[in-house]
């Protein structure tokens, strides 16, 4: 009898996209956040799935690299209307993605592109682009996961949440990389299931 799938195991459906939401400048997030990051990015790109970011720097940068140098693959969104634009104006990197798609929406259109591609949102310290991505993915009642102890909005959005008086959301915390991963996962697992269209282990 074959051993059991673990909820991180290689799929044979539709590939999962995680959607990986930080700050692009990382001044004030914990000492430790790109390297988590990193970590959650070659976790995602282990267990066959698609990173997806913002196409920026900082911790959605650190993810792309943790999962390129995996092998996994990478999408970005990018705020810019075309390559020129995403290097010159937007001054945004290329490298470590398998694909960026030049959305011309700016920075608020393209989160809200972002988070909508994506299966699950996880989030990673942040800024105020980051919660905008958060309060997106929490009114489309996306599942979140959101890495503890890497500072910035990351570690606000406990309180944001029970002030906001909307009740918790599909929202977790842990501060294990791949333990949040896990949990995303089995979140987007019961949503599959709910509308009748999960992976039948």
């Amino acid at each position: 009898m074959p051993n059991k799938r673990s909820v991180l195991s290689q799929r044979q459906h539709l590939k999962y996209k995680i959607c990986i939401s930080g700050a692009a400048e990382t001044g004030h997030c914990a000492i430790d956040a790109l390297e988590k990051s990193e970590q959650l990015g070659r976790a995602i790109a282990e267990a066959g799935m698609v990173l997806v970011t913002g196409a920026t720097t900082g911790i959605p940068y650190w993810a792309c690299k943790g999962a390129k140098e995996a092998g996994g693959l990478v999408i970005g969104l990018s705020p810019a209307a075309s390559e020129s634009s995403h290097i010159k104006s937007y001054r945004l990197p290329t490298d470590y993605q398998d694909l960026i798609i030049y959305t011309g929406f700016d920075y608020a259109g393209r989160n809200l592109m972002l988070t909508r591609s994506a299966d699950a949102i996880i989030t990673i310290c942040g800024r105020m682009g980051t919660l905008n991505e958060f309060t997106i993915a929490f009114e489309d009642q996306k599942p979140i996961g959101v890495l503890s102890g890497t500072g910035g909005m990351a570690d606000e959005l406990p309180e944001i949440i029970e002030k906001s008086h909307r009740g918790p959301g599909k929202v977790i915390f842990d501060s294990d990389p791949k333990r949040l991963l896990e949990k995303v996962v089995v979140l987007i697992e019961k949503d599959k299931a709910k509308n009748g269209n999960g992976y039948n282990k």
